[in-house]
């Protein structure tokens, strides 16, 4: 990281192999849309290597630069949300399964809000805690409980219809 901050490209290049594929996917799970989790991932990527100077290296990468990255996803969904809603409710092509998950969890979180999805994919994704995912996303640690459990509640909802 020392290096990373000093400005060494190998050092960035070490950061980036170790750390794109989990931000891709937590981007990808939050935008439902591949060709913009690339893009959200990589400038959460790129805001993260422009802001190195300010991490404080005692604390782990992989929580800051998931904030980074989720907040930019969920940033972009509400975007892309009030984009279909003034463009007459068109919706995209449901979202193809990611890594071991199934199509119709996929298309379940796709139906969730953007701050719902991002606690869930934070939480059983990409396993973090309740309390990381509060410091991370920078909210009270009741309003991630409680966006988590209305998540899993809609998730339960929308599976156990579909069967």
């Amino acid at each position: 990281m020392r290096a990373a901050q000093a400005g060494s490209a190998a050092a960035l290049g070490e950061l980036y192999r170790a750390h794109w594929r989990r931000a891709h996917r937590a981007a990808y799970l939050i935008v439902h849309d591949a060709a913009a989790a690339e893009d959200v991932a990589q400038e959460g990527f790129l805001a993260a290597v422009d802001a190195l100077d300010r991490f404080d290296r005692r604390r782990p990468f992989a929580p800051w630069l998931h904030r980074i990255v989720a907040n930019r996803a969920i940033d972009w969904a509400r975007r892309e949300a009030l984009r279909r809603r003034v463009d007459g409710g068109l919706d995209p092509e449901p979202p193809a399964a990611a890594d071991g998950i199934g199509e119709e969890l996929m298309a379940a979180l796709a139906d969730l809000p953007a701050e719902q999805r991002a606690v869930v994919v934070l939480r059983h994704l990409l396993e973090y805690t309740p309390g990381e995912i509060a410091t991370m996303l920078e909210l009270p640690r009741g309003t991630v409980n409680s966006r988590l459990r209305r998540a899993l509640d809609g998730l339960g909802q929308r599976l156990g219809a579909e069967r």
